[in-house]
């Protein structure tokens, strides 16, 4: 049952017919764990500690610099040295009390991807470099897990939703890694932080609809966002039943 106060923090959320209080309850047992905890990782955790998401991880080894306040609004200037995960937490903690937070304080490669994500129900993907997001896919996909996954650059950005074996995973789409240097990196390109903060944004949004059980994820699909021109367009995609992660010879006996 929820509690007084947690009916009136969450209300404008239970007033959603399709949210109510089943659906605010969900959200209260979810465990989520955000990977990042910059430019898309921080507005990914404000609204989910403001929705009321009931555990959440947040994995980022980096310190707080003068120059991620553009874009990283999860820090402030007396910040800058400390490291992000305790901010965050501090932060998420002093908007809401409900969320346990757990700092993860230690980057997330293909070693020890499968254990990092193993207590959580599911995993948003907000890096900003290749080696940990295909890390993330690939864990996701043997667990089983549905991963939020997005990208930004300059004023561009991507999202799409991978839920294993019911639609297509990262590799599906770039089967390799690219080499190291192959592709400019964010500090070479530019962001725009309000860029960030809209594919950020939706990102949160798919969790929630993720841990509650409604609406249309993006699966399958790809959403494209061009800032300049404010304008969305969506691609949609196939699983590649010959992908090197989640392709047919990958399934468990289960599926």
């Amino acid at each position: 049952m929820l509690t007084q106060e947690q009916l009136a923090r969450y209300a404008r959320n239970i007033v959603v017919d399709v949210i109510g209080q089943d659906g605010q309850q969900r959200l209260l047992h979810a465990k989520v764990l955000v990977v990042g905890a910059g430019g898309l990782g921080s507005p990914v955790c404000l609204y989910l500690a403001a929705a009321g998401i009931g555990t959440l991880g947040i994995a980022d080894q980096d310190r707080v610099s003068l120059s991620n306040l553009q874009r990283q609004i999860l820090y402030r200037t007396s910040d800058i040295g400390q490291g992000k995960t305790g901010c965050a937490a501090r932060e998420i903690q002093a908007l809401n009390p409900d969320v346990r937070v757990i700092p993860v304080d230690t980057p997330v490669n293909a070693r020890n991807a499968d254990d990092i994500i193993a207590p959580y129900d599911m995993v948003v993907s907000a890096v900003d470099n290749f080696s940990s997001r295909y890390a993330l896919n690939d864990a996701c996909v043997r667990a089983q897990k549905p991963l939020v996954e997005a990208g930004v650059s300059r004023f561009e950005g991507l999202l799409l939703t991978i839920k294993p074996f019911e639609g297509p995973c990262y590799r599906c789409l770039f089967p390799e890694e690219p080499p190291e240097g192959a592709l400019p990196s964010p500090a070479q390109t530019g962001i725009i932080g309000a860029v960030a903060g809209v594919a950020g944004c939706l990102q949160a949004l798919e969790v929630i609809k993720l841990a509650t059980g409604v609406g249309s994820p993006l699966v399958g699909r790809i959403l494209l966002f061009d800032g300049l021109e404010t304008s969305f367009r969506e691609i949609r995609i196939e699983r590649n039943h010959a992908c090197p992660s989640c392709g047919d010879q990958k399934k468990s006996p289960r599926w």
